[in-house]
C-alpha cells in the first residue's frame, strides 16, 4: 500500500489544485479600480442624453392701413424680416426604455402644449420689439407699446406650426429643422405635469425607435445630503462662435452634491437642491448619482441677482416624482439589450480586456448603429488587440468539462489506493473446516487420535492372533 501512495498520492494533490485554479480563472472579473467614479458615470449615462428642440413657425400677412406712408412703413418693415417668425425652446432629456420613452421638463416641451392664439400673441411681441427698433433706426421714436398696437390693428395671423425634435447625442447636424431619421425623431407627448411654478415639471415624450440606451430610476427618498451627484445636458452657455455647429449635441457633464433634501415647490412639489452648475438648455437633464442611477432632473436655478444668475442653488424635480408620470404615459423604466453589452464592454475594456471588449462593442453596433460612443471605443479596441488580457471565463465550459474528468480520477485514485487484496482460498485451512464440522468428520486433530487408536487395537488384535496360535 505504501508503494500505491507513493503514485496516487501526488497526482491526487496535482488534480485537486488544477481544479482550484480552474475556479479561480473563470471567476476573474475585470479590475476597473483604476477609473474614476466620475469617468464610470460619465461613460455610462452620455449615450442615453438626448437634446430636444421644440419649435414654432406662426405665418403672419399685414393688411393696409389707407395711408400711404404707414403703409410703405409696414411693407418695408416685412420686407426685412419676412411674414414667418420662427422661434423655439431647447432642452435636454434622457432615455428610460429601449423603445424610445424620454424624460424633460414639462417647461422645455411647452409650446407644444400652449394653444394658437397664445403663440401667435408670442409671435406679436416679437415683431413688436423689432418694429420699435426699425421706427427708432429710421429717425421715428415710438414707444413699443405704439408699435405693439399698431402691428395688431393691421397683422394676422394665417397659420400656427409646431415642432418637437429629439436629436441623438454626438449627432452632426447643420439644422434641426430638417429631420434625419437615423438621427433625429418627431416626438409625442405622453405625460405632461406642469411648467416650473405651475406644478410638477415632468414631461414623458415618445419617439419611434428600438435599442436605445437607457438610463434607470432611483429611489428619490434615499438621496442624503452631501451625496455625490453629476449634472448631464446641452446647456446653451457651452455653446460658442468659436466651436463648431455640431458641438452644441455634445453632452456636458458638471459635478457637484446635494445641498438640500426637504425643500418643496410653492405648490407642494418635493425638490431636491444641488450646487453642481446648470443653465438654460441643461432643463431636463438627468442627475445621476455614483452607482449610475437617475435620482432626478435639473428644473431651474436660484433667483438672479443684479440680473445675473448665481450658481450652487439649484434644483432637481426627484425621480419618485418622475415616476408617477412614467406609469400615466404608458410606459416603463427597462434597462434594454445594448446597455448590457455597453456595460459589460466598457468594464472588460477599462480591465484590458481589449478583444473581448470589441466583441461586446461590435454587438452594440449591430443593435443600434447610432450610438454616440461605439464607434470610438471599437478604434480604440482594435489598436489595443495586441496589448488585451485573457478572459478565461470565455473558456468556462471547457474548465467545468476538465474539472468533471479529473474529479472522476480523483475518486478512481482513491479506490486504488485504500481497496486491499482479497486472502485466497486454501484446501484443509480454515476455511474448510467448518463444512467438514457440519457433515460430522472429526477435525484433523482427532482423526489422529483415532489412527492411532486404531493402530494400537490393530497392533493389540495382531498381538491376540499371534499368542492364540
Amino acid at each position: 500500500m505504501k508503494k500505491r501512495l507513493l503514485i496516487t498520492v501526488p497526482a491526487i494533490v496535482i488534480l485537486i489544485a488544477s481544479i482550484v485554479a480552474s475556479i479561480f480563472l473563470i471567476n476573474i472579473k475585470p479590475d476597473t479600480s483604476q477609473v474614476s467614479t466620475a469617468k464610470k458615470v460619465a461613460d455610462y449615462t452620455d449615450p442615453a442624453i438626448v437634446y430636444i428642440y421644440n419649435g414654432v413657425s406662426v405665418e403672419w400677412t399685414y393688411y393696409g392701413t389707407g395711408d400711404s406712408y404707414y403703409d410703405d412703413l409696414l411693407y418695408n418693415f416685412f420686407q426685412g424680416i419676412g411674414t414667418v417668425d420662427q422661434f423655439g425652446a431647447q432642452g435636454s432629456g434622457f432615455v428610460i426604455n429601449e423603445n424610445g420613452y424620454i424624460v424633460t421638463n414639462a417647461h422645455v416641451v411647452e409650446y407644444s402644449k400652449l394653444d394658437d392664439q397664445d403663440l401667435a400673441d408670442m409671435s406679436l411681441a416679437y415683431y413688436a420689439d423689432q418694429f420699435s427698433s426699425y421706427l427708432t433706426s429710421i429717425g421715428i421714436e415710438e414707444t413699443y407699446d405704439n408699435a405693439y398696437d399698431f402691428l395688431w390693428s393691421y397683422m394676422g395671423w394665417l397659420n400656427v406650426d409646431r415642432s418637437l425634435i429629439v436629436v441623438l447625442p454626438g449627432s452632426e447636424i447643420a439644422d434641426v429643422q430638417q429631420i434625419d431619421s437615423k438621427i433625429m425623431f418627431n416626438g409625442e407627448i405622453k405625460s405632461y405635469g406642469a411648467p416650473t411654478g405651475e406644478g410638477k415639471d415632468v414631461a414623458i415624450v415618445k419617439i419611434e425607435a428600438d435599442n436605445l440606451p437607457t438610463l434607470s430610476l432611483a429611489n428619490s427618498d434615499e438621496v442624503q445630503l452631501q451625496d455625490s451627484v453629476w449634472a448631464f445636458g446641452f446647456p446653451a452657455a457651452a455653446e460658442s462662435s468659436a466651436l463648431s455647429p455640431d458641438a452644441a449635441l455634445v453632452v456636458s457633464v458638471t459635478s457637484g452634491n446635494i445641498s438640500a433634501v426637504d425643500k418643496r415647490s410653492t405648490q407642494g412639489a418635493a425638490i431636491l437642491q444641488m450646487d453642481a452648475a446648470i443653465t438654460h438648455g441643461s432643463s431636463g437633464g438627468p442627475i445621476v448619482k455614483a452607482d449610475g442611477e437617475v435620482i432626478g432632473i435639473s428644473t431651474f436655478g436660484g433667483d438672479t441677482v443684479n440680473g445675473q444668475e448665481v450658481q450652487g442653488f439649484n434644483f432637481i424635480v426627484p425621480s419618485n416624482t418622475i415616476k408617477e408620470f412614467v406609469s400615466q404615459s404608458g410606459g416603463s423604466n427597462e434597462e434594454g439589450a445594448v446597455d448590457k453589452l455597453y456595460k459589460e464592454g466598457l468594464n472588460l475594456y477599462w480591465g484590458g480586456y481589449y478583444k473581448d471588449a470589441l466583441s461586446k462593442f461590435e454587438a452594440v453596433q449591430r443593435l443600434f448603429p447610432e450610438h454616440s460612443e461605439i464607434d470610438k471605443l471599437i478604434e480604440n479596441s482594435q489598436k489595443k488587440s495586441s496589448e488585451s488580457k485573457t478572459l478565461w471565463s470565455n473558456y468556462k465550459t471547457a474548465f467545468i468539462s476538465y474539472d468533471a474528468v479529473a474529479a472522476v480520477a480523483i475518486g478512481l485514485l482513491l479506490l486504488f489506493t485504500f481497496k486491499g487484496k482479497k486472502p485466497s482460498k486454501k484446501k484443509g485451512g480454515i476455511a474448510e473446516t467448518e463444512p467438514a464440522r457440519e457433515k460430522g468428520i472429526t477435525s484433523p486433530v482427532s482423526s489422529k487420535d483415532d489412527d492411532s487408536n486404531s493402530e494400537s487395537e490393530a497392533s493389540s488384535k495382531s498381538n491376540d492372533d499371534y499368542i492364540g496360535e
